[in-house]
């Protein structure tokens, strides 16, 4: 059974009755909506969808949370506006104004942006939208309900919170006491300056009306909720609140919210006891991984991972199929590098399987979430596309001819949906990837061949000139080729590696790297008289040939570091059972990501040699994530484990700090196994 059938079989079986299900998801349009915020939306249309499948009726209602106040200035709109925004933090991103003016306002923006690739998923949302729901007054009545019973809601908040133990009973009684007399559940937006740096003074008697001061701008006013709508309830108020007046049967959230101290379990006792709601079924889920260099899509302010940015390389059923095939609690990689030829090829194969009745239950359930309108997916292997393509420049009649060549007659209309994205990643992602012919013959490669390796370029260059071949025959002759050289047996471990540095250097003199596509079908596929002039040495190096080509400098960004700090007097001795005591490992990492929300802190995991772990360490702004994969570190692997940033830290790297080197973390040899002691 596929995890969304089981959610939505307790959805069921909670309110067998009811005659519509309601799966929510939300979004706070603060920038431009991550691929990590659509699990938050795919989660709940796949609960949806096996609600559907049981015959039930259900619909996925998303809420722009776009009634939330502004905390900080993303990046990208700091380049645009520059400091000229701070003053809307505070004010609710509906009251902002859009940085690229081709909107009503900053929430707008946002919104449409994420709707414009919706429609690409062809997923259906049932839209709230904050603002106009507390403007128009809808949740009046709650709001005043959530006043009424603010003592009680903060009782509820404060059991979740961890008591500060160096206070003493009698002090900790006393700041509890101080902090609920001046709690409320609803910030009120300041007339003046628009935003919520305001403190509720005083309450009415009846608790309908408020005084309040604005801590921005001094500003002091009455406010009645009775007819005052420009207020809004705390998050872990409002949560509940919007359940129980939306009827929602299932909501999904990042495992921040699920954590014991999370707004779930905060707004789960607070929809019973305030709102008299049960709150419905939560799944918490895992963030989402970037995996190898985004190549030249990374720049200064790191890469803007929206659904429309992802759809440049996966198509929108390939991007589902990921959602789907994973647990909501495990994490999984959207990859830059060629891990995503490997993604397609799985997908290609489940679709395959669906199709021609090969398909477990399994496969079919996460099929079942896959498909996007009529849209029809053509399983041109990716792999081929790049591999060809880039050979032939992307020419549409060219890699159709290529196709038919090597036996998979392809036409433009099977290939063009991921031609664009195959020749995307290679171009943005992996340019070192891109297979093109050499303009001129490779002499410097060709006079470093031995006489016997000359000879086998020379039969290769004539066996193609002379032509008439088929496939199976040209792959034959390759492999034969040095064995009629060098006079080896068939089958020897000597005629495999010369046939291996034979292959080599084939791909030198054809596209200047030792790898390529499989050099048989490239052979064949490309026209002969494109690059046969390259495998013929039988004529002077010509003018063009003989210069040497033009050396760019990379232009590496210097670091500016200043004198070197004082030298720390030694600590005091310690005796070698203390250092006994800690274990430090080689450990190596295997991946390398950042953290939503942290400024600082990048993810790593690591091979210890054992298993996996996670470390946390504070070294966002002196690596790159691609630059640290695949080294060895010293980590302390017995440190107690600590939240950091919201993950799990399992240990420490090692590094050295100065301010004449900035952060240098300590690397060792790649020689030394994985679990290694340092003693």
């Amino acid at each position: 059974m596929h995890w969304s059938e089981k959610i939505a079989a307790d959805i069921v079986a909670r309110r067998p009755d009811k005659e519509e299900y309601v799966c929510a998801a939300g979004i706070s349009p603060s920038g431009s909506v991550h691929i990590g915020n659509f699990r938050d939306v795919a989660t709940s249309y796949f609960v949806v969808r096996a609600l559907q499948k049981m015959g039930k009726k259900a619909r996925l209602l998303f809420s722009w949370d776009e009634y939330d106040r502004c905390r900080k200035i993303p990046v990208n709109v700091r380049n645009v506006v520059g400091d000229a925004y701070d003053k809307y933090i505070g004010s609710p991103y509906v009251d902002i104004p859009d940085p690229w003016g081709c909107h009503e306002n900053y929430a707008q923006h946002f919104e449409e942006e994420f709707f414009v690739s919706m429609e690409k998923f062809g997923i259906p949302l049932d839209c709230r939208y904050q603002a106009a729901m507390y403007r128009e007054g809808k949740y009046r009545d709650d709001i005043l309900e959530a006043i009424h019973k603010r003592g009680e809601i903060f009782e509820i908040l404060d059991s979740f919170k961890t008591k500060d133990k160096s206070l003493s009973e009698e002090e900790l009684k006393a700041q509890h006491d101080a902090d609920k007399a001046k709690y409320y559940p609803v910030s009120i937006f300041c007339e003046e300056c628009g935003t919520d740096f305001t403190t509720i003074d005083a309450l009415s008697d009846d608790e309908t009306e408020a005084d309040y001061t604005c801590t921005r701008c001094g500003h002091k006013a009455h406010f009645d909720f009775k007819t005052n709508t420009n207020c809004k309830l705390g998050w872990k108020v409002d949560w509940p609140m919007r359940w129980r007046y939306e009827g929602v049967d299932f909501e999904p959230g990042g495992k921040d919210h699920a954590a014991p101290t999370g707004s779930y379990n905060n707004g789960k006792v607070i929809a019973k006891k305030i709102f008299d709601f049960e709150a419905p079924i939560f799944q918490g889920y895992e963030f989402i991984g970037i995996r190898g260099s985004t190549g030249k899509m990374s720049g200064s302010t790191g890469l803007n991972l929206t659904p429309d940015t992802l759809l440049k390389l996966y198509q929108p059923e390939v991007i589902l199929w990921l959602y789907s095939k994973t647990e909501p609690t495990r994490a999984f990689d959207f990859c830059f590098d060629d891990g995503i030829l490997k993604q397609y090829f799985e997908f290609d194969r489940m679709l395959d399987a669906c199709r021609s009745g090969k398909a477990d239950e399994q496969m079919q359930a996460v099929m079942y979430n896959c498909t996007v309108g009529d849209r029809q997916v053509n399983t041109v292997p990716m792999s081929l596309l790049v591999q060809m393509g880039s050979v032939v420049d992307f020419n549409v009649p060219m890699l159709e001819t290529v196709f038919e060549k090597i036996g998979t007659p392809f036409k433009e209309a099977d290939f063009a949906d991921r031609l664009e994205r195959a020749k995307f990643w290679l171009e943005q992602c992996a340019p070192d990837q891109v297979n093109r012919l050499r303009q001129g013959r490779n002499w410097e490669v060709y006079e470093a061949l031995s006489e016997q390796e000359k000879q086998e370029i020379a039969d290769l260059h004539a066996y193609l000139a002379k032509g008439g071949y088929t496939l199976e025959e040209l792959n034959t002759a390759i492999y034969a080729i040095p064995a009629k050289a060098r006079g080896l047996e068939q089958g020897s471990k000597e005629l495999k590696a010369a046939q291996g540095e034979f292959f080599k250097t084939v791909y030198k003199l054809l596209i200047d790297k030792e790898r390529g596509p499989r050099l048989y079908l490239f052979l064949y596929a490309i026209e002969t008289e494109r690059y046969l002039k390259l495998l013929d040495f039988s004529t002077p190096m010509t003018e063009e040939e003989a210069k040497k080509p033009e050396v760019v400098e990379e232009v590496v960004e210097e670091k500016v570091y200043g004198d070197p700090d004082p030298v720390e007097p030694v600590k005091p001795e310690i005796d070698i059972d203390y250092f006994g005591g800690l274990d430090l490992r080689v450990c190596k990492i295997v991946k390398a990501q950042e953290i939503r929300k942290s400024a600082n802190c990048l993810k790593l995991t690591l091979d210890d040699g054992i298993g996996e772990r996670v470390i946390v360490s504070s070294i966002k702004h002196d690596y790159k994530c691609e630059e640290l994969v695949g080294k060895k570190i010293i980590v302390v692997a017995n440190l107690k484990p600590h939240r950091i940033t919201g993950v799990t830290s399992q240990g420490m790297l090692l590094a050295g700090t100065n301010n004449a080197c900035g952060c240098k973390v300590i690397f060792v040899d790649d020689m030394i196994p994985c679990g290694t002691q340092i003693k």
